[in-house]
């Protein structure tokens, strides 16, 4: 009769082993996804530079014209060092921070106001849509001719640049105020003003963020018109005559700064976005 021999029971793998080679994958793809929208904008931005530095090197575009980065890279270290880009930086800041700020105060309260009242969305619309669809670039002679060259005229074009996107995203936030959060907040007696506080506003933030991103992006570019056409200094000025005398790594390092720029001040505006999300009152469980 045949003799059968036990098998020997499978070793068990320690579960802190386990556990180990598990996590070690997952906090790695975690890691990822989270961060996968730097991670594939830094790709972006290499893989267009490296490109760019290839195409020039090789002649396949002409770098008198094109430039390269790592000419644009030398061209801002002359730049900085020099003095003159620290100048510029300075004065373009001064410019687009006050014709901006001025623009955000004044963009959100009649913006705000427009949404909230409708009489004052009648009175004030169409002035808005006029301003709006008016070509406010070839404005610009006229503002130099009632401020000046000076700082002024180029705060008045940004503020007129930035402020009608502002406007026009602000009154439509306020006015698609989520119907069932204000008919909770009248069967529990909220007064207008505790309405327009407590559920307008909070329901208008991402509308608002959006008018305040387009308003970057438009209040950047009217710094820029502003400074080509009637400036002596700032950034526009740099790439006005670096253009002129066919300087084009240094008018690369301009149009770079502006767009940083906007870059720096509308991921920021993301955060805040995010921050006041929490703030935003939601319906349900």
């Amino acid at each position: 009769m045949a003799t059968v021999t036990p098998s020997k029971p499978a070793e068990a793998v320690p579960a802190d082993v386990a556990d180990d080679d598990d996590v070690a994958p997952r906090g790695f793809v975690e890691f990822l996804r989270k961060r996968q929208r730097v991670l594939l904008g830094v790709l972006g931005a290499v893989i267009v530079l490296a490109s760019w530095q290839i195409c020039s090197d090789l002649k396949v575009v002409n770098p008198a014209f094109s430039s390269s980065p790592w000419e644009i890279l030398k061209a801002a270290k002359d730049y900085f060092n020099g003095g003159d880009g620290w100048a510029a930086l300075r004065i373009s800041a001064i410019e687009f921070g006050l014709g901006f700020v001025l623009s955000l105060a004044v963009g959100l309260i009649v913006g705000m106001a427009m949404g909230w009242w409708r009489w004052c969305e009648f009175l004030v619309d169409p002035l808005v849509n006029f301003g709006y669809a008016a070509p406010r670039i070839a404005l610009v002679p006229l503002l130099v001719i009632w401020f000046g060259i000076g700082t002024p005229s180029k705060v008045a074009v940004v503020f007129l640049s930035a402020v009608f996107p502002i406007i026009i995203n602000t009154m439509s936030g306020v006015k698609i105020a989520d119907a069932s959060l204000v008919q909770v907040a009248r069967s529990f007696k909220a007064s207008r003003l505790q309405l327009f506080r407590t559920v307008v506003i909070p329901g208008a933030v991402p509308s608002i963020v959006t008018g305040i991103r387009l308003g970057i992006g438009q209040g950047l570019i009217g710094m820029v018109v502003g400074e080509l056409l009637a400036s002596t200094a700032g950034l526009g000025y740099t790439i006005e005559t670096a253009g002129n005398n066919l300087q084009s790594a240094t008018m690369f390092v301009a149009v770079f700064l502006v767009s940083g720029i906007g870059v720096l001040l509308t991921q920021s505006i993301r955060v805040v976005e995010h921050r006041l999300d929490r703030w935003r009152p939601k319906v349900g469980g």
